[in-house]
Protein backbone atom coordinates (compact mmCIF):
# COMPACT_ATOMS: atom_id res chain seq x y z
CA UNK A 1 0.00 0.00 0.00
CA UNK A 2 1.60 3.20 -1.35
CA UNK A 3 0.56 7.28 -0.38
CA UNK A 4 2.04 9.95 -1.38
CA UNK A 5 4.42 11.31 1.48
CA UNK A 6 3.20 14.62 1.37
CA UNK A 7 -0.44 14.13 2.03
CA UNK A 8 0.40 11.36 5.32
CA UNK A 9 -0.13 14.21 7.66
CA UNK A 10 -3.33 15.04 5.79
CA UNK A 11 -4.78 11.77 6.19
CA UNK A 12 -4.26 11.24 9.45
CA UNK A 13 -5.00 14.18 11.33
CA UNK A 14 -7.27 16.27 8.85
CA UNK A 15 -10.59 15.83 7.08
CA UNK A 16 -10.17 15.90 3.57
CA UNK A 17 -12.01 14.31 0.74
CA UNK A 18 -9.77 10.83 0.15
CA UNK A 19 -8.44 10.51 -3.49
CA UNK A 20 -8.31 6.75 -3.76
CA UNK A 21 -8.47 3.04 -2.04
CA UNK A 22 -4.97 3.62 -0.36
CA UNK A 23 -5.65 6.58 0.98
CA UNK A 24 -9.02 4.97 2.45
CA UNK A 25 -7.34 2.16 4.08
CA UNK A 26 -4.90 4.86 5.55
CA UNK A 27 -7.35 6.52 7.16
CA UNK A 28 -9.27 3.53 8.05
CA UNK A 29 -5.95 1.70 9.88
CA UNK A 30 -5.11 5.29 11.87
CA UNK A 31 -8.78 4.77 13.13
CA UNK A 32 -8.51 0.77 13.85
CA UNK A 33 -5.50 1.67 16.01
CA UNK A 34 -6.90 4.67 17.93
CA UNK A 35 -9.73 2.23 18.82
CA UNK A 36 -7.16 0.08 20.12
CA UNK A 37 -5.48 2.56 22.47
CA UNK A 38 -8.41 4.11 23.80
CA UNK A 39 -10.29 0.69 24.28
CA UNK A 40 -7.54 -1.19 25.48
CA UNK A 41 -8.27 -4.57 27.17
CA UNK A 42 -12.14 -3.76 27.51
CA UNK A 43 -11.99 -4.33 23.46
CA UNK A 44 -12.15 -8.33 23.85
CA UNK A 45 -10.24 -10.43 21.38
CA UNK A 46 -13.44 -11.92 19.87
CA UNK A 47 -14.92 -13.00 16.66
CA UNK A 48 -16.59 -9.64 16.30
CA UNK A 49 -14.24 -7.27 17.63
CA UNK A 50 -11.44 -8.76 14.48
CA UNK A 51 -14.47 -8.34 11.92
CA UNK A 52 -15.09 -4.77 12.84
CA UNK A 53 -10.99 -4.01 12.94
CA UNK A 54 -10.59 -5.46 9.57
CA UNK A 55 -13.98 -3.24 8.50
CA UNK A 56 -11.70 -0.20 9.74
CA UNK A 57 -9.15 -1.12 7.53
CA UNK A 58 -11.20 -1.76 4.55
CA UNK A 59 -13.02 0.89 4.54
CA UNK A 60 -16.64 0.68 2.19
CA UNK A 61 -15.25 -1.76 0.30
CA UNK A 62 -17.57 -4.79 -0.39
CA UNK A 63 -15.24 -6.86 2.23
CA UNK A 64 -14.87 -5.00 5.12
CA UNK A 65 -15.45 -6.89 7.83
CA UNK A 66 -16.32 -10.26 6.10
CA UNK A 67 -14.52 -13.66 5.75
CA UNK A 68 -13.14 -15.00 2.36
CA UNK A 69 -15.83 -16.53 0.23
CA UNK A 70 -13.17 -18.22 -2.38
CA UNK A 71 -10.10 -19.51 -1.68
CA UNK A 72 -7.15 -16.82 -0.51
CA UNK A 73 -4.15 -19.18 -1.11
CA UNK A 74 -0.50 -17.32 -0.81
CA UNK A 75 1.16 -16.96 -4.26
CA UNK A 76 5.00 -16.90 -4.39
CA UNK A 77 6.35 -15.22 -7.71
CA UNK A 78 9.46 -16.62 -8.85
CA UNK A 79 12.40 -15.15 -10.45
CA UNK A 80 11.48 -16.83 -14.35
CA UNK A 81 7.72 -14.68 -13.90
CA UNK A 82 6.30 -17.97 -12.83
CA UNK A 83 3.87 -18.27 -9.94
CA UNK A 84 3.44 -21.44 -7.37
CA UNK A 85 1.00 -21.57 -4.26
CA UNK A 86 3.51 -21.30 -1.38
CA UNK A 87 1.08 -21.97 1.22
CA UNK A 88 -2.75 -23.13 1.02
CA UNK A 89 -5.15 -21.21 3.86
CA UNK A 90 -7.98 -22.39 5.39
CA UNK A 91 -11.23 -23.01 2.98
CA UNK A 92 -13.35 -20.43 3.16
CA UNK A 93 -16.27 -23.12 4.40
CA UNK A 94 -13.80 -23.85 7.45
CA UNK A 95 -12.95 -20.54 7.73
CA UNK A 96 -15.57 -19.54 10.46
CA UNK A 97 -14.83 -22.87 12.65
CA UNK A 98 -11.41 -22.25 12.42
CA UNK A 99 -11.90 -18.65 13.58
CA UNK A 100 -14.37 -19.88 16.64
CA UNK A 101 -11.42 -22.41 17.94
CA UNK A 102 -8.65 -20.33 17.90
CA UNK A 103 -10.79 -17.28 19.64
CA UNK A 104 -11.92 -20.02 22.07
CA UNK A 105 -8.63 -21.27 22.98
CA UNK A 106 -7.19 -17.88 23.06
CA UNK A 107 -9.35 -17.12 26.51
CA UNK A 108 -8.74 -20.39 27.35
CA UNK A 109 -5.19 -20.49 27.41
CA UNK A 110 -5.14 -16.92 28.99
CA UNK A 111 -7.46 -18.08 31.69
CA UNK A 112 -5.67 -20.73 32.38
CA UNK A 113 -2.29 -19.67 31.88
CA UNK A 114 -0.94 -22.82 29.68
CA UNK A 115 1.88 -20.32 28.45
CA UNK A 116 3.32 -17.28 29.19
CA UNK A 117 1.39 -14.65 27.98
CA UNK A 118 3.91 -13.02 24.91
CA UNK A 119 4.54 -17.04 23.99
CA UNK A 120 0.52 -17.11 23.67
CA UNK A 121 -0.40 -14.10 21.50
CA UNK A 122 2.67 -15.32 19.34
CA UNK A 123 0.69 -18.55 18.59
CA UNK A 124 -2.31 -16.86 18.28
CA UNK A 125 -0.43 -14.36 15.49
CA UNK A 126 0.72 -17.55 13.91
CA UNK A 127 -2.67 -19.63 13.47
CA UNK A 128 -4.40 -16.16 12.61
CA UNK A 129 -2.11 -15.35 9.21
CA UNK A 130 -2.30 -19.59 8.68
CA UNK A 131 -6.03 -19.15 8.69
CA UNK A 132 -5.80 -16.45 6.49
CA UNK A 133 -9.74 -15.74 7.63
CA UNK A 134 -10.13 -12.41 5.00
CA UNK A 135 -9.72 -12.13 1.38
CA UNK A 136 -6.84 -9.24 1.55
CA UNK A 137 -5.68 -7.33 4.52
CA UNK A 138 -4.77 -10.13 6.68
CA UNK A 139 -1.25 -8.82 7.44
CA UNK A 140 -2.75 -5.81 8.28
CA UNK A 141 -5.51 -6.90 11.08
CA UNK A 142 -3.13 -9.64 12.45
CA UNK A 143 -0.84 -6.54 13.55
CA UNK A 144 -3.88 -4.59 14.91
CA UNK A 145 -4.85 -7.54 16.80
CA UNK A 146 -0.95 -8.26 18.17
CA UNK A 147 -1.21 -4.56 19.76
CA UNK A 148 -4.79 -5.56 21.24
CA UNK A 149 -3.32 -8.63 22.61
CA UNK A 150 0.02 -6.71 24.24
CA UNK A 151 -3.05 -4.60 26.13
CA UNK A 152 -4.59 -7.55 27.39
CA UNK A 153 -1.53 -9.41 28.35
CA UNK A 154 -0.39 -6.57 30.53
CA UNK A 155 2.35 -4.85 27.97
CA UNK A 156 1.84 -1.41 27.27
CA UNK A 157 4.78 -0.85 25.29
CA UNK A 158 2.54 -0.61 21.91
CA UNK A 159 1.31 2.72 23.09
CA UNK A 160 4.51 4.31 22.84
CA UNK A 161 6.67 2.16 20.55
CA UNK A 162 5.09 1.09 17.21
CA UNK A 163 5.06 -2.56 16.92
CA UNK A 164 4.09 -2.13 13.45
CA UNK A 165 7.44 -0.13 12.38
CA UNK A 166 9.65 -2.47 13.98
CA UNK A 167 8.21 -5.88 12.15
CA UNK A 168 8.54 -3.43 8.96
CA UNK A 169 11.96 -3.10 9.86
CA UNK A 170 12.63 -6.39 9.77
CA UNK A 171 10.51 -8.00 7.02
CA UNK A 172 12.89 -9.99 6.12
CA UNK A 173 13.12 -11.85 8.87
CA UNK A 174 9.31 -11.76 9.28
CA UNK A 175 8.89 -13.03 6.16
CA UNK A 176 11.27 -16.00 6.76
CA UNK A 177 10.22 -17.22 10.22
CA UNK A 178 6.62 -17.25 9.10
CA UNK A 179 7.94 -19.27 6.10
CA UNK A 180 9.47 -21.72 8.39
CA UNK A 181 6.83 -21.64 11.01
CA UNK A 182 3.91 -22.38 8.20
CA UNK A 183 5.46 -25.66 7.09
CA UNK A 184 3.34 -28.30 7.82
CA UNK A 185 1.10 -26.35 9.88
CA UNK A 186 -2.40 -28.08 8.41
CA UNK A 187 -0.30 -31.41 9.34
CA UNK A 188 -0.34 -30.09 13.13
CA UNK A 189 3.78 -31.00 12.76
CA UNK A 190 4.67 -27.30 12.04
CA UNK A 191 7.83 -25.61 13.98
CA UNK A 192 5.83 -22.65 15.93
CA UNK A 193 9.15 -21.46 17.41
CA UNK A 194 11.15 -19.60 14.32
CA UNK A 195 7.85 -17.56 14.47
CA UNK A 196 7.21 -17.25 18.24
CA UNK A 197 11.06 -16.46 18.25
CA UNK A 198 10.68 -13.14 15.95
CA UNK A 199 7.72 -11.46 17.59
CA UNK A 200 8.91 -12.12 21.12
CA UNK A 201 12.11 -10.65 19.79
CA UNK A 202 10.22 -7.54 17.86
CA UNK A 203 8.77 -6.82 21.84
CA UNK A 204 12.23 -7.14 23.50
CA UNK A 205 13.34 -4.73 20.94
CA UNK A 206 10.53 -1.99 21.68
CA UNK A 207 10.83 -2.37 25.25
CA UNK A 208 14.48 -1.01 24.53
CA UNK A 209 13.54 1.35 22.32
CA UNK A 210 11.26 2.65 25.32
CA UNK A 211 13.86 2.37 27.81
CA UNK A 212 16.47 4.44 25.58
CA UNK A 213 13.96 7.37 25.43
CA UNK A 214 12.48 6.89 28.94
CA UNK A 215 16.72 7.51 30.10
CA UNK A 216 16.69 10.42 27.65
CA UNK A 217 14.21 12.36 29.47
CA UNK A 218 13.53 13.72 33.08
CA UNK A 219 12.53 11.25 35.89
CA UNK A 220 8.97 10.72 35.68
CA UNK A 221 6.84 13.58 37.61
CA UNK A 222 3.67 14.70 37.47
CA UNK A 223 0.43 13.27 39.69
CA UNK A 224 0.14 9.78 38.35
CA UNK A 225 4.14 9.07 39.03
CA UNK A 226 3.73 10.79 42.79
CA UNK A 227 0.66 8.57 43.10
CA UNK A 228 2.41 5.10 42.33
CA UNK A 229 5.84 6.59 44.57
CA UNK A 230 3.28 6.86 47.84
CA UNK A 231 1.87 3.71 46.96
CA UNK A 232 5.65 1.80 46.89
CA UNK A 233 6.95 3.76 49.65
CA UNK A 234 3.92 2.37 51.75
CA UNK A 235 5.17 -1.46 51.26
CA UNK A 236 7.28 -2.39 54.89
CA UNK A 237 7.50 -5.90 53.20
CA UNK A 238 8.79 -7.37 50.20
CA UNK A 239 5.82 -6.44 47.18
CA UNK A 240 5.89 -7.33 43.27
CA UNK A 241 4.57 -5.32 41.05
CA UNK A 242 1.20 -7.07 40.41
CA UNK A 243 0.91 -5.61 44.69
CA UNK A 244 1.38 -2.07 42.96
CA UNK A 245 -1.12 -2.59 40.42
CA UNK A 246 -3.47 -3.17 42.99
CA UNK A 247 -3.08 -0.15 44.56
CA UNK A 248 -2.64 2.31 41.88
CA UNK A 249 -6.23 1.10 39.88
CA UNK A 250 -6.08 2.83 36.46
CA UNK A 251 -2.43 2.84 36.05
CA UNK A 252 -0.44 1.25 33.21
CA UNK A 253 2.06 -1.30 34.09
CA UNK A 254 4.72 1.01 32.06
CA UNK A 255 4.07 3.55 34.18
CA UNK A 256 4.74 1.58 37.40
CA UNK A 257 7.93 -0.14 35.96
CA UNK A 258 9.39 3.43 35.04
CA UNK A 259 9.22 4.44 38.86
CA UNK A 260 10.43 0.95 40.15
CA UNK A 261 13.42 1.59 38.28
CA UNK A 262 13.68 5.51 38.95
CA UNK A 263 13.79 4.85 42.71
CA UNK A 264 15.80 1.70 42.36
CA UNK A 265 18.92 4.28 40.76
CA UNK A 266 18.22 6.83 43.48
CA UNK A 267 18.90 3.46 45.67
CA UNK A 268 15.41 4.09 47.91
CA UNK A 269 14.69 0.16 46.09
CA UNK A 270 16.11 -3.43 45.73
CA UNK A 271 15.07 -5.93 43.57
CA UNK A 272 15.69 -9.83 43.34
CA UNK A 273 14.56 -11.57 40.24
CA UNK A 274 13.21 -10.53 36.67
CA UNK A 275 10.22 -10.00 35.14
CA UNK A 276 6.43 -9.47 36.47
CA UNK A 277 7.91 -12.29 39.63
CA UNK A 278 10.38 -9.64 41.00
CA UNK A 279 10.51 -9.13 44.23
CA UNK A 280 10.98 -5.49 45.65
CA UNK A 281 11.96 -3.81 48.85
CA UNK A 282 12.71 -0.89 50.61
CA UNK A 283 16.56 -0.44 51.39
CA UNK A 284 16.84 0.66 54.76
Amino acid sequence: MEVDAKRIGTLVFGKPLLRDREEEEVRGYRNALSEIHERSVSLAVSEKAIKQLHALTRGDFWDAGVYKAQPSDIIEKLPDGRSRIRFRTVPPDLTAPYMDELVRLWEAGLRERWLPPPILLAAFNLDFLCIHPFRDGNGRVSRLLLLLQTYHCGMEVGRYISLERLIEKHKEGYYESLRRSSENWHEGKHDPWPYIHFLLATLREAYQELERRVGETVSPRGAKAEQIRQAILKFETEFRLIDVEQRCPGVGRDWIRRVLSQLRKEGTLACTGKGPAARWRRNQ
